[in-house]
C-alpha cells in the first residue's frame, strides 16, 4: 500500500526542531572553549568526515547517527555494523562502534558508543608539581541510542538522545543530550536535491563532582584546625547547534555519480561554520572525497580546520556489503587527523 504524506507531520517536525533551538544563541566565539562535554563535537567515521562533514541532507546509514539521525531511516541493508578509529589531535584516540537495524513498520532503531583514550597522566599537586608518582586515565564516553523513521518516501525524521560519562581521577559528571533532524530528498520536486536541517546537543548542564575536589580549609583569627571543605564546581552549558544542510547528486551516466554538498552550522560556543564537499562515486563501489570547512567570523590563525580528503571502497561478498573508508584533516598547530573506518551491511 502505497504511503500517502501528511503535512501535519512535517509541521510537528519542523515546530518541534524550532522549539528546541532555543537554548542556541548566534556563534559565540567568545565562549569557546567553555561548554562541557565538548567529545559532543568530536566526528566519526570516515566517508562524511572526508566531505568535511557537510552532509546533513545527504548522510544516510549508520554513519547518520552522528551527522542527522533522520539518516539512519535510509539504510541501504535491512542491519548494519561500523567501527572507526580517528587519531585526533594532542595524541587523543576516538573509537566508535555502532549497530543498527530496520524493523519493517516500526522504523530504524541505532546503537553507538564513542570512546576518547588519552593515556597515562601524572598527578601533580602544589607540593609535587613534577609528580607524586600516581597516575590516572580520564575516560570519556558518550552512548547513544536512536530512532529513525521515513514519513514518506521523501522525507524521514530522527531522534538520538545520548548519555554522557566523564572521568578525570577522582572527579566525574554524568550528562544527557538529544540530537533532532529532518532529511527531505527530491526537494520541491527537483531529481537529486536534498535538504537537512537538525539540532544538536540539546540538554541540561553537566557538573563536576566527587572527592578531587575536597580541600583542608583553615579559617583565619581562630584555634580550629585544618577542616575538609568541598569546592563547588560550576555548571556549564552543552555545545549546542543548530545546522541547515543541501546536497544536489548529479548523474552524467549511470555508473557515475557526483555528489555536492553544503553545510552551515551555527555553534553556541564557538563562530558560525561553512562546511562544503565533493563526492564522486563509481558503480557505487569506489568514492573520491574532498571537502573544506570555514568560519567568517574566526580569525584565520585562530580556525584550525580546513581540507579533508578520504576515499572508500564499496564490494559485496556472498551477499554482505562490506565496506572500507578512510578520511584525513587538515589541522593547524597540531597534527592532522586521520580516520579508518569499516562498514558490514546485511
Amino acid at each position: 500500500m502505497k504511503r500517502v504524506f501528511d503535512p501535519r507531520y512535517l509541521m510537528l517536525t519542523l515546530g518541534l526542531v524550532i522549539a528546541m533551538t532555543g537554548p542556541a544563541h548566534a556563534g559565540r566565539g567568545d565562549k569557546a572553549g567553555t561548554s562541557a562535554a565538548p567529545e559532543l563535537l568530536i566526528p566519526i567515521g570516515a566517508r562524511d568526515f572526508a566531505v568535511g562533514g557537510s552532509t546533513l541532507a545527504s548522510t544516510s546509514g549508520i554513519e547518520a547517527i552522528y551527522w542527522n539521525p533522520a539518516g539512519l531511516a535510509r539504510m541501504n541493508s535491512s542491519s548494519e555494523a561500523m567501527f572507526s578509529h580517528m587519531n585526533y589531535i594532542a595524541d587523543i584516540g576516538v573509537e566508535y562502534i555502532a549497530v543498527a537495524s530496520t524493523f519493517e513498520g516500526f522504523g530504524s532503531i541505532g546503537f553507538d558508543i564513542k570512546s576518547l583514550s588519552m593515556g597515562e597522566i601524572a598527578v601533580t599537586t602544589e607540593d609535587n608539581p613534577d609528580g607524586t608518582g600516581e597516575r590516572f586515565s580520564p575516560t570519556y564516553l558518550v552512548l547513544g541510542l536512536t530512532y529513525s523513521r521515513l514519513l514518506t518516501d521523501r522525507i524521514s525524521v530522527g531522534l538520538t538522545a545520548s548519555m554522557i560519562s566523564e572521568r578525570i581521577d577522582r572527579v566525574s559528571a554524568t550528562g544527557i543530550a538529544f540530537n533532532v533532524g529532518l532529511q527531505y530528498s527530491n526537494f520541491a520536486n527537483v531529481s537529486g536535491l536534498g535538504i537537512g536541517v537538525a539540532v544538536k546537543n540539546i540538554g541540561p548542564s553537566m557538573t563536576f563532582d566527587g572527592s578531587g575536589l575536597i580541600r583542608q580549609g583553615t579559617t583565619t583569627n581562630t584555634s580550629r584546625p585544618a577542616t575538609p571543605v568541598k569546592l563547588q564546581a560550576q555548571s556549564d552549558e552543552l555545545p549546542s547547534t543548530i545546522e541547515l544542510g543541501l546536497a544536489y547528486t548529479y548523474r552524467p551516466q549511470d555508473n557515475h555519480a557526483l555528489n555536492f554538498t553544503g553545510l552551515f552550522v551555527n555553534n553556541n560556543f564557538s563562530d558560525d561554520e561553512y562546511k562544503l564537499g565533493l563526492e564522486y562515486g563509481f558503480d557505487n563501489t569506489f568514492f573520491l572525497r574532498g571537502g573544506y570547512n570555514f568560519s567568517q567570523e574566526t580569525q584565520a590563525d585562530s580556525y584550525i580546520y580546513g581540507l579533508t580528503a578520504g576515499a572508500g571502497l564499496n564490494y559485496n561478498f556472498s551477499g554482505m556489503n562490506v565496506t572500507f573508508d578512510y578520511a584525513f584533516r587538515d589541522v593547524e598547530l597540531f597534527q592532522s587527523n586521520h580516520v579508518f573506518a569499516i562498514k558490514l551491511g546485511f
